[in-house]
């Protein structure tokens, strides 16, 4: 598809796409018997606030939505407001003032009604200011999850460019990744893959340790001085966004060296438990069968760490499942619906904690069974030889 821009430059859902969310949003606000919602969001990703306008959050805002009036947007800093201007084009922005909520509470005041529903990270403190001046408040943050866990035509065009961006990383890595660099050149290595094309970084996870003596099962959440060498294990997760719809792909590398035996048995059991839950997803699948599929992992003798399948985009979304001998919290009783996104990331490790890989990536669930939405090959690679001195002549 062609996403269409702005004359500022800026991507924009066609008019049809916003009508059809704010129209969910008033359904779902008519429901629960409220007369606003308040949709919240603070510091970037996964806010309804950019669903509905727009603006991708920065400090915090909040927009007003009323049946019969314009929506308003309350943006921190003042020197966000210009540019929030220029992104949520039907919206009245303003500044939030001293204080986003309170300014909020002066806006709904002007209009008419009583209770106020709202959605997003509202902290008790902040709600106990809308109780306080209005009575009754809804919370309505687990529906607004609920209607974006199910994406447009248009959404997944916007999404299939994330997983392009992502995979763009994945390459860059495979190509450019040589014994020596550390994990911060390993980060900047995958920037640099897509914020020349509009991507920037969702998240960039890297696990680097020795396959002969390993230390490290999952990905860590910030990278170290720590330099990658021979013979070691670079296992990765991966999200470029794309104006907050980002792609996640997971693969796993040998650094100048081919994989131990174990890795080689760690990397086969995901793709087998990757390949068994993919085998499984479809539209009106109960989510548990994800998790009967993966079982795989425990008949080898192995174990997990990180979620086995998780929704994605737009948030964090459910379902959140982990394997049979990772089960942090029950079972959600919940089908896979098409139109979902989620990632199939089987993290196969040890007992012991000390080795694992991961594989696995972004898909669309659809009636039939699932999209894939990444091209990055599959499989655990051998990468970074062009760095390696293995003496002799030249």
């Amino acid at each position: 598809m062609t996403i269409r821009r702005t004359e500022d430059g800026y991507p924009r859902f066609s008019d049809g796409e916003m009508v059809r969310r704010r129209a969910a949003l008033e359904a779902l606000v008519a429901d629960s018997g409220a007369s606003h919602l308040v949709l919240y969001g603070a510091n970037r990703f996964g806010s309804a606030v950019q669903w509905l306008t727009g603006w991708p959050v920065t400090r915090e805002a909040a927009v007003i939505v009323s049946p019969g009036e314009r929506d308003t947007l309350l943006v921190q800093f003042h020197n966000h407001v210009p540019n929030a201007r220029r992104l949520a084009r039907d919206v009245d922005v303003r500044w939030g003032g001293p204080s986003t909520i309170a300014t909020a509470v002066d806006e709904l005041r002007r209009r008419a009604g009583d209770a106020v529903a709202y959605a997003g990270p509202i902290t008790a403190g902040q709600r106990d200011v809308f109780a306080s001046a209005f009575g009754r408040v809804v919370d309505l943050s687990g529906p607004v999850t609920g209607l974006r866990t199910i994406k447009s035509a248009e959404e997944l065009g916007w999404i299939r460019v994330g997983a392009e961006l992502s995979d763009l990383a994945i390459e860059a890595l495979r190509r450019d990744v040589v014994p020596g660099v550390t994990e911060h050149d390993l980060a900047a290595i995958v920037e640099g893959a897509y914020l020349s094309r509009g991507g920037v970084n969702h998240i960039h996870y890297f696990g680097v340790t020795p396959m002969e003596s390993p230390s490290r099962a999952v990905p860590s959440q910030f990278p170290s001085d720590r330099r990658v060498g021979v013979g070691d294990a670079l296992v990765t997760e991966i999200s470029a966004s794309y104006w907050d719809h980002p792609g996640q792909v997971l693969r796993t590398f040998a650094v100048a060296a081919d994989p131990t035996p174990l890795y080689r048995e760690l990397h086969d059991v995901a793709e087998a438990a990757f390949d068994a839950i993919a085998a499984v997803v479809r539209d009106g699948v109960h989510v548990e069968a994800a998790i009967d599929a993966a079982s795989v992992i425990e008949d080898a003798g192995f174990t997990t760490y990180d979620d086995l399948v998780h929704g994605f985009v737009g948030a964090y979304l459910p379902p959140v499942l982990g394997s049979r001998s990772r089960t942090l919290e029950p079972v959600p009783d919940m089908r896979f619906r098409a139109g979902m996104t989620v990632v199939i990331q089987p993290n196969v490790i040890t007992p012991d904690e000390r080795a694992g890989v991961q594989t696995g990536e972004l898909v669309h669930v659809t009636v039939d069974g699932i999209e894939r939405l990444h091209r990055a090959p599959m499989g655990i690679a051998r990468i970074g030889d062009g760095g390696v001195d293995h003496g002799g002549d030249a």
